[in-house]
């Protein structure tokens, strides 16, 4: 819709996980480096971290897109599977053939037989979970099992699992202890901090081609980075309706005001945005009610 007005060549602050605007700030950078150095160690089990929308499925991404041949790699977006439904999907992404009655045992036999081949080719097998917090215990149980897998000198199976923080609250729990112990690499996505907020916003307008440059002022700078707390995914939507306001206006920049606009009528923003008022409005009241009581108290009236 604003492309044309601000001259891009596509919306910088698309929520899709596009690995082109993949940005190496520190948070981001540091994960993928761990993962890869990981991987590299041929180490079984590898854990990421992070809230809802700091970036996880884009790393994700990204570590797909870095791995090379070396790597044979299946990729579980969704794994709010059973035991043998996991068996079945990691099967189906290894392009593995097994009858639709085959048991658990049965599906474990013949993923081995595939690990060994890929592993006798020279190639390592990465199998990547996405959303892994949404996994039973039972499914986490028949998860290590599988890292059982393996020869004299290394795992047959490295497992990568990006999930949000309640899946260490799962990891607590005694029956899964031995999978917990086997994470050897973790790592805990955190949000951006100013200087890192205002270099991913200007890293999407460039990789955008934006034709204008500075387009948000330092003080929406500043109120982007606050009504966002530092979360990649809200600063694109507070970004993108930010850049619709001035696209409305007939404008090529964003002063604070667009953003507190685009603040009050995003869901997760507009709590604080109350919240904050909501704090110096008690602020005051409660100084008036304390210099009255003081007056009053002075003159003998309580």
């Amino acid at each position: 819709m604003y492309q044309q007005h601000f001259g891009l060549t596509e919306k910088p602050f698309n929520l899709t996980p596009d690995t082109q605007f993949f940005c190496q700030l520190p948070p981001h950078q540091e994960a993928l480096n761990v993962l890869l150095i990981a991987l590299a160690n041929g180490e079984g089990f590898i854990k990421i971290t992070g809230d809802v929308g700091t970036g996880k499925t884009l790393l994700c991404r990204k570590l797909l897109n870095e791995l090379d041949a070396h790597y044979q790699t299946a990729y579980l977006p969704n794994p709010h599977l059973t035991p043998a439904g996991l068996g079945k999907a990691i099967a189906d992404e290894f392009s593995i053939a097994y009858a639709q009655s085959s048991n658990q045992q049965q599906i474990v036999a013949l993923l081995n037989q595939t690990l060994i081949q890929i592993s006798n080719r020279g190639q390592q097998a990465v199998l990547i979970i996405d959303e892994a917090q949404a996994m039973s215990l039972e499914t986490l149980e028949a998860l290590r099992l599988l890292t059982n897998l393996e020869t004299e000198k290394q795992k047959l199976l490295q497992i990568v699992l990006f999930a949000q923080p309640e899946l260490d609250e799962l990891l607590k729990h005694k029956c899964i202890r031995q999978l917990k112990q086997r994470i050897t690499f973790s790592y805990s996505l955190r949000p951006l901090n100013y200087p890192e907020c205002v270099n991913y916003i200007n890293h999407r307008l460039t990789t955008a081609k934006c034709r204008h440059a500075n387009i948000f002022s330092r003080s929406a700078l500043k109120a982007l980075h606050y009504y966002s707390r530092g979360i990649p995914r809200l600063i694109n939507i507070l970004a993108h309706k930010s850049m619709l306001v001035a696209y409305g206006r007939d404008v090529h920049h964003m002063p604070k005001p667009y953003v507190l606009m685009a603040a009050l009528d995003t869901e997760d923003c507009a709590k604080s945005l109350r919240y904050r008022h909501y704090q110096k409005t008690t602020y005051w009241v409660l100084a008036l009610l304390i210099s009255l009581t003081l007056v009053l108290d002075a003159q003998g009236l309580i």
